[in-house]
């Protein structure tokens, strides 16, 4: 019996770096995202419970397929073991998003070299 393959995504989300863990990762077909799918979290009725991991559970509850873009992911890892899930915060960290302008590149605009 083969093994299903299993990933950790780590990506930046409203300042905060999420961790989560999944077994499918595929680009989109959505210029600029990638596709995450079957979502893994940690088994429930442990006496220790993970704040973070409870609320990326219930953050993610009821979705089966979830759209990531491009530049907020970190890092996608194929890893033999689940890790817990997590949420932290993002001051700190060596690793900053990469900057895009909310508006879109003119051609008609200054410095477009048509004078």
């Amino acid at each position: 019996m083969t093994e299903k393959k299993l990933y950790r995504i780590t990506f930046h989300n409203q300042g905060k770096i999420y961790e989560i863990y999944a077994h499918k990762v595929s680009d989109a077909g959505l210029l600029g995202f990638i596709q995450v799918e079957d979502l893994v979290f940690g088994e429930r009725g442990g006496v220790v419970v993970d704040p973070s991991e409870e609320r990326l559970r219930d953050e993610f509850s009821g979705v089966t397929r979830t759209y990531l873009p491009m530049h907020a992911i970190v890092r996608v890892d194929r890893v033999t073991r689940q890790g817990v899930s997590k949420i932290r915060d993002a001051t700190g960290e060596k690793v900053t998003p990469f900057p895009v302008s909310p508006y879109p590149a003119s051609r008609d605009g200054p410095g477009s070299g048509d004078t």
